[in-house]
């Protein structure tokens, strides 16, 4: 299988090769939108912020190719973020394949921001490797709305879209690279997709 990690110049790449490397794959780190376009599944990591995210994909010319790609698509903590149209995060409009705005989560006492820890899902679509009760690990200050293509759902101070589904379009706010056998039955389900 011919899978490329979408290179935008930050994110958690070197983790999400690895965890894909555990099934035996050989991931390809790339930013050439011909490489991109051929293989068979998609990876588009994400730590960092929206902005400059957005930016340097706007800079290696990334925008109109990753909106063109028809294989199955995966973005990650911010790469999911991106898939939606804007974020409050430095006011970026993003690349808008699904519809909804990313906000801050907002702090209470024993609550913080960022979210960082594991959280429990409720899950409404078993085809995504996950089922109600597992826990996976978070690492974000945003977060999208609530969305109809929402799949599974974790509470921290409101809903939290952990995974969503449009088509070939996967999202997973939490980082399967780092939730344990949780992330790895996620991980495995994107695969087979």
């Amino acid at each position: 299988m011919n899978l490329a990690i979408v290179d935008v110049g930050c994110g958690n790449i070197g983790s999400v090769a690895i965890a894909f490397e555990r099934f035996g794959l050989t991931p390809r780190t790339t930013s050439d939108p011909a490489e991109i376009a051929v293989a068979d599944k998609v990876i588009l990591p994400g730590v960092g912020a929206a902005g400059y995210a957005m930016d340097e994909i706007r800079a290696r010319g990334l925008v109109e190719p990753l909106r063109a790609l028809t294989q199955p698509v995966l973005g990650i903590c911010l790469g999911m973020q991106l898939l939606f149209e804007a974020s409050d995060e430095e006011e970026t409009d993003c690349l808008g394949i699904v519809a909804g705005r990313v906000r801050r989560l907002d702090p209470a006492p024993g609550r913080p921001v960022p979210h960082m820890g594991w959280s429990k899902l409720a899950v409404d679509d078993p085809a995504i490797g996950l089922a109600d009760g597992d826990y996976v690990y978070f690492a974000h200050s945003f977060a999208c709305d609530p969305v109809p293509e929402t799949v599974a759902t974790a509470a921290y101070g409101r809903p939290i879209p952990a995974v969503i589904r449009q088509g070939n379009w996967w999202g997973a706010q939490f980082h399967p690279e780092r939730s344990g056998p949780a992330g790895a039955r996620f991980l495995e389900a994107f695969l087979a997709s």
